[in-house]
C-alpha cells in the first residue's frame, strides 16, 4: 500500500494551476479571492490556510466550561431506577459540613428526591433576598437522575415511561446551598429560610466551623469511633472456677 504524501502549499498551487487549465470557469472563483501568503510559509501544509476559529474557542484554555448544575453534562445511557441515596456501610460524614462558604443549608429529616424545579425555585428565593448584596452562592448537588413516569389511567407493564424531569438523591444531613460575602448571619439566616420554604423538607443552618454529622448524630462531644461501636456489648469473657471453701466440703 502505498503511501500518502503530505499536501504542501506548493503541490496545492501545482493542482490549482492544472486545473484552471482544465476548466477556465472554475479557475475564475478562485482568482476572485487571491491566495497570498509570506515568502516564509512555503513549506507550510495545506490546512494552515483554513479560516481561524472564532473568538469563542478557547484552544489553550484548561478550565472547563460554565456548566448548568439543575442537569447533567450528558444524558442517562440508560434509565434510572428510583433508588435511595447511596450512604457506605458504617456511616458517612461526607459532605455534612460548609466548605467554601461562611454559611450553609443542611437538610435536617429524611433523605428524598429533590427536583430540579424545586432546586431552581430555593436559588431563586436565596437570590432575590440577597439582591443588591455582595456575595458567592454555592450548589452542593446536581440533578443528574432522570425521572421518568407513565400517563394517568395507564395499565401496568409496557416500559418504564417517558422522561419528565431531572432530579437529585439528596441523603440527611446533606448540605446544599453555601453562602460567602459581606453578610450578616441573620440576613443569611432570612435567606436560607426562603429557600427551605420552596423546598420539600426540614432544613437547619450551619455555619464554617460546625461539627460534621454521622446519620443524624452530631459528632459534638461523641466520636467517631464510639458510633462505629456495636450497640449489642460483647459478652464478658469466661472466668475460671474457684475451689469451694472448706466448710462446704466438710458438709
Amino acid at each position: 500500500m502505498h503511501s500518502r504524501r503530505p499536501l504542501t502549499l506548493e503541490s496545492g498551487m501545482r493542482h490549482l494551476g492544472a486545473l484552471a487549465r482544465a476548466k477556465p470557469a472554475i479557475a475564475q472563483r478562485f482568482h476572485a479571492v487571491p491566495l497570498t501568503c509570506p515568502p516564509t510559509t512555503t513549506t507550510a501544509s495545506w490546512h494552515q490556510l483554513r479560516i481561524p476559529s472564532s473568538s469563542s474557542s478557547r484552544p489553550f484554555s484548561s478550565t472547563s466550561t460554565c456548566s448548568d448544575w439543575l442537569l447533567p453534562k450528558q444524558g442517562e445511557r440508560k434509565r434510572s431506577r428510583k433508588g435511595r441515596p447511596r450512604v457506605p456501610t458504617g456511616g458517612s460524614m461526607r459532605g455534612t459540613t460548609v466548605v467554601w462558604g461562611d454559611y450553609g443549608l443542611r437538610l435536617l429529616d429524611h433523605h428524598r428526591r429533590i427536583s430540579a424545579a424545586q432546586l431552581k425555585n430555593g436559588e431563586e428565593a436565596i437570590r432575590k433576598r440577597l439582591r443588591g448584596m455582595n456575595f458567592r452562592l454555592y450548589m452542593r448537588i446536581c440533578a443528574n437522575i432522570g425521572v421518568y413516569s407513565s400517563g394517568n389511567e395507564q395499565r401496568m407493564g409496557k416500559g418504564k415511561g417517558s422522561f419528565d424531569h431531572w432530579a437529585s438523591r439528596v441523603a440527611v444531613s446533606k448540605i446544599i446551598f453555601e453562602l460567602k460575602g459581606d453578610l450578616h448571619e441573620k440576613v443569611a439566616r432570612d435567606a436560607f429560610r426562603m429557600a427551605g420554604n420552596k423546598l420539600p423538607g426540614v432544613y437547619e443552618f450551619v455555619k464554617r466551623g460546625d461539627a460534621p454529622v454521622m446519620g443524624i448524630t452530631k459528632l459534638d462531644g461523641v466520636t467517631e469511633e464510639e458510633l462505629r461501636r456495636p450497640r449489642k456489648k460483647l459478652p464478658l469473657e469466661p472466668q475460671t472456677t474457684d475451689p469451694l471453701p472448706a466448710a462446704i466440703a466438710s458438709s
